[in-house]
């Protein structure tokens, strides 16, 4: 009769094989999505590169062919996300009772020799390693060895019998591999673009390395007519432009080949990842801080005519106060009023443990509806809006820079009407040039950008806080 146990692990077998086929359906399925949507951006991207706002007869046509294609595909994929859920489910279902029925035999054979001598008491003529022998070298004619070794066995696994082994390698460690989670591969941990994503963004028109734009230097005036007839005031207008250099950020990493045919993961979009995610970090980084020099943008920091407020006392009070006058400052000089406040994260928890002569926080959860309150608390988030203070969002930003100085430990909280900045910016561009390694078969995995930015348009609208008030904050 065919043991039970063996046939649940056929079984378990063979759905395994069909749930690898059906793994390996929808992953070309999968990969044939991808080239449609690929296809398809390919449509939008042309025609921004071409600056045409609509598409043509024939990118229409053909737009709406890869969407149809694009849905029967997504169709496909469920129904295989169905057939492989059932599968694995019924896989786990044999594999439970698989395991219930090993648990019985075992638990059957512990009874059988529970109260039974041992196979090798000491002093019963029997030898382990003699019976070993007879069984390796098929000297075991009657079967008794090969009997009494399975006999053996099950004491051991009754009477929880150890050796004196671990899990050092060389010393049994060998047989305990580590376990690699590939599916759950960690990023390395980078910032974002919270001020860039706050200034105004636009397309970077193609076919251009400088964005121009022109601007009243001083204006016209009016006065009062001193009386009738009299002169009346004119005064010529002068114009000037704002210069934005058209910049570029680009990474590349070479691979070997082997790296990306042999690897359990799509290691080129570990690298690609982790690229754009950097190239996100260095955009920010441009717009805070860009020199203007040596290929770089002009950032709102190195921008001639920005506002700066100089906080002399590291106290809550004291800075707080330094905010408001930068709110009026954009108020008088710009007259319109200034839309955010960014800051780095660590002064944000600087006002958060802030409290008062009772020990109460200054700055409280919105939700509560407070009253007196320094600041509200929105969400406790990263590089986002995360409250108010003066009637303004708070947008918290790591890219802000914290050594600044004589103690070279100072950051600075910017205040800005943001909808005066501009950024353009290209779509990111991503290159695999096979070529440039083929002779030791390495690929280049390159991604790269272009972008143009200025905040002089309206220098006023940017006051920046510094000074020795912004020390690095301690807390508790």
């Amino acid at each position: 009769m065919v043991d039970n146990n063996e046939t649940m692990t056929r079984s378990v077998t063979v759905i395994d094989e069909r749930l690898q086929r059906l793994i390996k359906r929808r992953e070309a399925a999968a990969g044939e999505r991808e080239t449609l949507l690929a296809q398809r951006s390919a449509i939008i991207d042309l025609a921004k590169e071409e600056a045409r706002e609509d598409l043509s007869a024939d990118e229409e046509t053909e737009f709406g062919s890869l969407t149809e294609q694009i849905k029967s595909k997504d169709s496909e994929l469920r129904s295989y996300d169905e057939r492989i859920t059932e599968l694995s489910d019924e896989m786990d279902r044999d594999r439970q009772l698989t395991a219930g029925a090993l648990a019985v035999r075992q638990a059957r054979a512990r009874a059988s020799v529970a109260n039974e001598a041992r196979v090798y008491d000491q002093g019963n003529g029997r030898s382990y390693l003699q019976d070993l022998a007879r069984v390796q070298l098929n000297m075991d004619g009657s079967g008794d060895s090969i009997e009494r070794l399975r006999r053996h066995a099950q004491e051991v696994a009754t009477d929880k019998e150890y050796r004196d082994l671990n899990r050092t390698d060389g010393n049994g460690g060998y047989f305990v591999p580590p376990l690699w989670l590939m599916s759950q591969w960690v990023e390395l941990a980078r910032a974002g673009r919270a001020t860039a994503n706050v200034v105004t963004s636009q397309a970077l028109p193609a076919g251009t390395d400088s964005i121009n734009v022109p601007k009243v230097a001083t204006g016209t005036s009016t006065a009062v007519q001193t009386a009738d007839n009299g002169a009346v005031s004119e005064t010529d207008l002068t114009d000037t432009s704002v210069t934005a250099p058209v910049r570029t950020i680009a990474g590349q990493q070479d691979v070997a080949i082997q790296l990306l045919d042999q690897s359990p993961v799509s290691f080129d979009e570990v690298v690609f990842r982790d690229l754009v995610a950097d190239y996100a970090t260095k955009l920010d980084l441009q717009v805070i801080s860009g020199s203007g020099s040596s290929g770089q943008v002009t950032g709102i920091r190195s921008t001639s005519s920005i506002e700066t407020v100089t906080a002399g006392t590291a106290t809550v009070v004291s800075v707080y106060g330094k905010i408001a006058d930068a709110v009026q400052r954009v108020h008088t000089l710009r007259f319109m009023p200034p839309t955010v406040i960014v800051m780095h994260p660590r002064r944000w928890a600087w006002f958060l443990a802030a409290v008062d002569g009772n020990d109460r926080p200054l700055v409280v959860p919105s939700a509560g509806n407070p009253q007196n309150s320094m600041a509200t608390l929105g969400v406790v988030g990263a590089e986002q809006v995360v409250g108010q203070m003066h009637g303004l969002p708070v947008v918290t930003d790591p890219n802000l820079p914290t050594t600044l100085g004589t103690g070279t430990n100072e950051d600075v909280i910017l205040v800005m009407r943001a909808s005066d900045l501009l950024l353009y910016e290209s779509g990111i561009r991503t290159r695999v040039l096979p070529d440039v390694g083929s002779g030791t078969l390495t690929v280049r995995l390159q991604v790269y950008g272009y972008l143009a930015f200025t905040a002089a348009r309206y220098p006023k609208s940017v006051v920046e806080i510094g000074g020795a008030g912004l020390v690095a904050p301690t807390f508790g």
